[in-house]
């Protein structure tokens, strides 16, 4: 397993704990606005305000939910080299590098930037079975592979 390949791992294992501290802080933060408007207030407005509580710990939680399916997703990235483009590659073209594990943007390490793609993007998928030397085009713009790790 290659140190890059590791460090890149790690990025977006950050990315996706950063993604689920905040919704979880957001869930806390509504519940904790649903109970001091029960406290405050009365009618109308106290109805308006929880269910507006409500929508936001609801957008909260299908967040959490899917920054958990997305962790899920990165722990099933191999960590070993590979010599085709797959999951868990790493992919150096002409117009970029690339990390094929989970769509994370882009990553800066050290003075290197990559984009976090998933394999079923639609990059993720003109890359998939290529090796260095080939190349594909998307959108109108064509890549150059000139390694795969």
């Amino acid at each position: 397993m290659s140190d890059l390949k590791q460090e890149l791992y790690n990025a977006c294992l950050a990315y996706v704990q950063r993604s689920i501290d905040a919704a979880q802080q957001g869930i806390i933060e509504a519940q904790q606005a649903a109970k001091e408007d029960t406290k405050s207030s009365a009618g109308d407005k106290y109805e308006t305000g929880r269910e507006m509580a409500q929508q936001e710990s609801n957008r909260n939680m299908a967040q959490l939910h899917e920054a958990n399916k997305l962790k899920v997703q990165l722990q099933q990235v191999p960590l070993i080299p590979s010599s085709v483009v797959d999951n868990g590659s790493i992919v150096f073209t002409n117009s970029g590098n690339f990390y094929v594990a989970i769509s994370a943007g882009s990553l800066q390490l050290d003075s290197t930037k990559y984009f976090a793609i998933s394999l079923a993007s639609p990059i993720g998928q003109k890359m998939k079975g290529l090796k260095a030397g080939e190349s594909f085009n998307l959108n109108g713009k064509n890549y150059s592979i000139k390694e795969v790790r």
